[in-house]
């Protein structure tokens, strides 16, 4: 099979001696193995992350906690923000549960903004959800002056991110968005294969779960969190993906979060700038950039038999999503991706396009 170097949305590439961390021997998950394992990776995410909110985790992609939250947080009605694909998902997740949800849309390629939501936060409006990071448009929201926006308008409401390719790459300076539910998964910015979803959550949506019926299993987080307070599972956990877990915090935490954002802006940084050398610049509007996928205007490029070109070379990007599939390509920068990597990525880019020329 042939191996190529993923630049792609998800899931990323993931480093060899990541690769190599999960053929540790087996143990079952109602050991004080697995309980020792399972702490540790507790503890290094709210070390990683900077908080002190809980850490749940279930096997999975992030969409189980996107379904969670809703059935935990919301008996009625929600406030969903969207800009991109993900946000509509979100809100088509909600009403899949039965949910009456208020929209707000704001333009592709836009950020959502305090002013989008102005007199919209009412009294009825349980939760307020939206994506911090748009995959499909490659625009980050300023998701704490939302959030400070739906609490001035309503102390009460619950507030959920989707922060599934953020976190870990962004700070997203969790002490002060001060939501509700954080949801990520394995696959983004933490550099694994898929398969383990993790939320952290707050005392105040745990309360209002005990007040919801319906929760389902598997979504229901007072069960998740009561196996979790005893560092166990609720369900049988994904034990290699998680000894890698375990490997990459440890890495994460060495290498510096503050230098892991700054890395990550710099990769951004410089598929900006070649794109603005080479094709027709990126689709985000300016000060509301994605530092993990730059969505890049594609013009009258053939991203077909381009994309075939490049992954004949051995590397892989990902096509334009939703709405705006046509017109743009994304170009994944999380996780182990380095700078110099990006770079190498380009200038093979740069020899198929002159090749085309």
């Amino acid at each position: 099979m042939l191996s190529r170097k993923l630049f792609t949305v998800g899931p990323v590439n993931v480093e060899q001696e990541v690769l190599q961390a999960m053929t540790k021997p087996m143990i079952t998950h109602r050991s004080k193995e697995y309980k020792a394992l399972h702490q540790a990776i507790s503890e290094k995410m709210k070390k990683a992350l900077d908080t002190d909110m809980d850490i749940l985790m279930v096997s999975g992609s992030a969409s189980v906690f996107l379904e969670g939250m809703i059935r935990n947080g919301v008996r009625s009605k929600t406030l969903g923000l969207t800009n991109g694909s993900f946000g509509d998902r979100a809100i088509e997740i909600a009403e899949l549960n039965g949910k009456t949800v208020e929209k707000v849309r704001a333009d592709w390629g836009k950020a959502i903004r305090a002013d989008h939501i102005k007199g919209k936060v009412k009294n009825d409006i349980e939760a307020v959800h939206w994506v911090s990071n748009e995959s499909s448009t490659g625009v980050l929201s300023d998701s704490i002056e939302i959030a400070e926006e739906v609490r001035r308008q309503n102390p009460d409401s619950l507030i959920f991110v989707d922060a599934v390719t953020s976190a870990f790459a962004v700070d997203l300076n969790l002490k002060a968005l001060n939501a509700d539910a954080i949801v990520f998964g394995t696959q983004k910015a933490l550099a694994l294969p898929p398969g383990l979803a993790m939320m952290a959550v707050s005392k105040r949506l745990l309360e209002k779960a005990k007040t919801i019926p319906d929760r389902g299993f598997y979504t229901d987080l007072l069960k998740v969190k009561k196996q979790n307070d005893e560092n166990y599972a609720l369900t049988t956990p994904p034990v290699s993906l998680m000894y890698a877990l375990d490997f990459q915090l440890d890495r994460m935490l060495s290498e510096g979060m503050q230098a892991r954002y700054r890395r990550h802006k710099e990769m951004a940084d410089i598929v900006e700038e070649w794109a603005g050398r080479k094709l027709h610049g990126t689709f985000p509007e300016k000060g509301f950039r994605s530092n993990t996928i730059s969505v890049l205007n594609r013009g009258v490029l053939d991203f077909d038999k381009f994309h075939s070109s490049l992954k004949s070379k051995g590397y892989e990007i990902s096509n334009g999503y939703g709405d705006v599939k046509e017109k743009t390509f994304r170009i994944g920068h999380m996780g182990d991706t380095t700078p110099a990597g990006v770079k190498q990525l380009l200038s093979v880019m740069d020899e198929i396009l002159e090749e085309k020329a």
